[in-house]
C-alpha cells in the first residue's frame, strides 16, 4: 500500500455522502507498497479502507476484482469485503480516479514467518482457492510467463545498471522458463501476490488475506510458487526447506496436489521469481518523486532466481506426513 493520491476533507465528505457509514472521523495514509492510494479511514460506522486504484490495475479490471472479494466474503473466506454505495455501487470514482471502500480486516501480519506460519498460510492459500470455484468472472494473467520476455525488453539497460552482466542472465533464464514453462495444470483463480504482508493471522491461526488486485484465473501451483518464494528464504537468502515442507503440507490438508502440480513447482518457483524481479526492476526507477512509498529492492529477487538457477530441484519434495 502506498499514497500517491490526496483526499481534501470536501472530496471525502462528498464521496461517503453516497453511503451509509456516517461523517469522516479520520483518514490516515498507509505507506507500504506500490501499486494504489491507500487509507485507513474511520467513519461512525466503524474501520474501513479506501483505496484509490492508480498503477497498473486497469479500469476494466476492477469490476472483476471487487466481485471477487464480494464472493468469497459470500462464501466464508475471510478478506476485505468491498461495502456498496446505496445504489449497489462498489466501484466509486475521487479526485477523477476510481475508488472503492472495504471492510477493515482484524489480524496482524508477520514480518519473519516461522515454519508454524507457512503452515497456516499454505492451509489458507488452499482455502482460497477452493471459495473461489465456481467465480463466473475471469481474467487473464497479464503478468504471467508470456508477458515476461517483452517487459524485459524494455529493463535490459536497467538490469545492467543494477548488476554489470546481469540482462544476459535473465534473458537465458526467460529463454529456458519459455521453454519449460507447464501449460496443462489445474487452472482457478489464484491471489498471485500473495505475501507475508498481505496474510493476517489471529493468535497464531490464519485470519484472512488482503490485496487481490493481482488475481487472475492461473495454474492453481502457481499461487503456491508466488507463496514458497514469498514466504520461505530467509534474510541471508538462504531457503527455508521445512517451511517451504510445512506450506506445502498445510496447502495440502485442504486441497491435495496432484502429481504433475507437484513435479511442476520448481520451473513455477523459478518463474515466480521472475516475475518479480521484473516488476520490482520495472518500479525500481519509476516510483513518482513526493510520493509516499518505498519501492522494492529487485536484487532481492535477483538473489532468489541464482538460488533456483543453482538448485533447479530446489522445491521438488514431498510433504512431511
Amino acid at each position: 500500500m502506498a499514497v500517491y493520491t490526496d483526499i481534501t476533507d470536501e472530496e471525502l465528505s462528498a464521496l461517503l455522502a453516497d453511503f451509509d457509514l456516517g461523517q469522516a472521523l479520520s483518514l490516515k495514509g498507509v505507506a507500504e507498497g506500490v501499486e494504489n492510494s491507500n487509507f485507513l479511514l474511520e467513519t461512525e460506522a466503524g474501520r474501513f479502507f479506501l483505496t484509490v486504484y492508480e498503477r497498473r490495475v486497469r479500469a476494466e479490471d476492477l469490476p472483476f476484482f471487487l466481485e471477487l472479494l464480494r464472493w468469497l466474503a459470500e462464501h466464508r473466506f475471510p478478506s476485505a469485503t468491498p461495502i456498496p454505495d446505496r445504489r449497489g455501487a462498489l466501484l466509486k470514482t475521487v479526485r477523477g480516479k476510481p475508488c472503492a471502500i472495504v471492510s477493515f480486516l482484524s489480524g496482524l501480519s508477520v514480518r519473519r514467518p516461522t515454519a508454524a506460519h507457512c503452515r497456516e498460510a499454505g492451509a489458507g492459500l488452499a482455502q482460497l482457492h477452493l471459495a473461489a470455484q465456481g467465480f463466473p468472472l475471469s481474467r487473464a494473467n497479464d503478468l504471467g510467463q508470456a508477458a515476461w520476455a517483452p517487459l524485459f525488453g524494455g529493463l535490459a539497460g536497467a538490469a545492467d545498471n543494477l548488476k554489470p552482466g546481469l540482462a544476459k542472465t535473465i534473458s537465458s533464464d526467460l529463454e529456458l522458463l519459455a521453454a519449460r514453462w507447464p501449460r496443462n495444470l489445474p487452472q482457478g483463480i489464484v491471489h498471485a501476490d500473495y505475501f507475508p504482508d498481505n496474510v493476517f493471522f489471529a493468535g497464531g491461526k490464519f485470519a484472512g488475506a488482503i490485496d487481490f488486485y493481482f488475481a487472475c484465473v492461473d495454474a492453481l501451483a502457481y499461487d503456491i510458487a508466488v507463496a514458497l518464494n514469498a514466504w520461505c528464504f530467509e534474510p541471508d537468502g538462504s531457503f527455508n526447506i521445512t517451511s517451504a515442507r510445512q506450506l506445502v503440507a498445510g496447502y495440502e490438508s485442504r486441497r491435495p496436489l496432484s502429481d504433475i502440480e507437484r513435479s511442476a513447482l520448481p520451473v513455477l518457483a523459478h518463474g515466480a521469481a521472475m516475475r518479480f524481479f521484473l516488476t520490482r526492476l520495472a518500479d525500481w526507477g519509476a516510483t513518482p518523486a513526493g510520493a509516499l512509498v518505498r519501492p522494492k529492492d529487485p536484487l532481492e529477487y535477483e538473489r532468489k532466481l541464482a538460488v533456483h538457477r543453482a538448485s533447479p530441484d530446489l522445491v521438488l519434495f514431498g510433504a512431511p506426513a
